[in-house]
């Protein structure tokens, strides 16, 4: 099996539903876990999150819960978003992100409708995880997010979630079934369509004026 970097944030509900569905496909135990920072990449990017766009906004919330139903993944709004993801990153980072601890963390979020700021529920889970506020905090486990940012970004990766095979992204949740094409050695992939796709010019661009 090949090598599945797989760079996600806890923020975002596709990264969650992505997880879901990779678990069910058996692919999470070919997975090495990534916890990124999405907000870094979108400032690297000079791009917007979803929920950074109101009308964007409630689409990505009805359309996460339509595709939860769709397969059957629990899902449960939660009491504000965004929120700040960083609690949970480096929680992750301390317990090694393993499967098992993403998945638990993700149940945290987006199963059972918590966050980080709900502090019965916070110190809760590190009680459950044996994990003091403290560990949270070392340079160690910062400079580690940072890492992973790092190699994010020099991957090309520019959203959550996104898996990295072989030197290509495979972004976001609807782009689950074309990984699982390419792990099967798809055709496709060696395809001219693929490679006029890759090579495409440039156009015209957009002109961005500053408001007044």
């Amino acid at each position: 099996m090949k090598q599945l970097d797989w760079y996600f944030d806890f923020i975002s509900p596709f990264a969650y539903l992505q997880h879901e569905l990779l678990a069910r496909a058996q692919m999470t135990e070919s997975l090495h876990y990534h916890p990124v920072l999405f907000a870094s990449l979108l400032n690297h990017w000079d791009n917007k999150g979803p929920a950074e766009i109101p009308p964007k906004r409630q689409w990505t919330f009805e359309h996460c819960v339509w595709l939860a139903r769709k397969h059957g993944i629990s899902l449960r709004m939660l009491p504000e978003h965004p929120f700040n993801p960083l609690p949970l990153l480096r929680l992750c980072l301390v317990l090694g992100s393993s499967a098992a601890v993403v998945s638990r963390l993700f149940s945290f979020v987006w199963q059972d409708g918590h966050l980080p700021t709900q502090t019965g529920h916070w110190q809760a889970l590190l009680a459950e995880l044996q994990v003091t506020p403290a560990m949270l905090d070392t340079p160690e486990i910062k400079q580690m997010l940072r890492l992973n940012g790092e190699k994010a970004i020099a991957a090309g990766v520019f959203g959550v979630p996104t898996t990295v095979v072989d030197g290509r992204c495979f972004w976001g949740l609807d782009s689950t079934d074309m990984l699982q094409a390419y792990l099967n050695g798809d055709d496709f992939f060696n395809s001219p369509d693929l490679l006029a796709a890759r090579k495409m010019p440039y156009g015209l661009q957009r002109k961005i004026t500053e408001k007044t």
